[in-house]
């Protein structure tokens, strides 16, 4: 089952972004991740703004893939450098359905 990674990241300081961003995308890849969008374009359309400065949602092909990208040790300086210079939240999403009405996902 895929799971969707969310990170928002709101940058405290600028140091780290060029070699992660440089980086982490064959990592993450290396692990069958999959950037769907890295963006600094947010808007709200509802709610709270976001105070994020970045989003980005990576998709991996199981939750198995999504840690072993996180623990590898080739990601370890950049995530550290991330945490250090951010205010990162990490979330994941399956590509389930809670409700069970839409018929091409999977029931939640």
């Amino acid at each position: 089952m895929a799971v969707y990674l969310i990170a928002d990241v709101t940058v405290t300081d600028e140091a780290w972004i060029a070699e992660y961003a440089t980086n982490v995308h064959d990592i993450a890849h290396k692990h069958g991740g999959k950037y769907l969008s890295r963006s600094a374009n947010i808007s709200t359309v509802e709610g709270e703004p976001c105070k994020a400065d970045m989003i980005a949602l990576v998709e991996f092909p199981d939750m198995a893939a999504l840690h072993a990208f996180i623990n590898d040790p080739e990601y370890k300086a950049f995530r550290e450098s991330r945490i250090k210079g951010s205010i990162s939240n990490l979330h994941v999403i399956d590509d389930s359905d809670a409700a069970k009405t839409i018929p091409y996902l999977p029931k939640g």
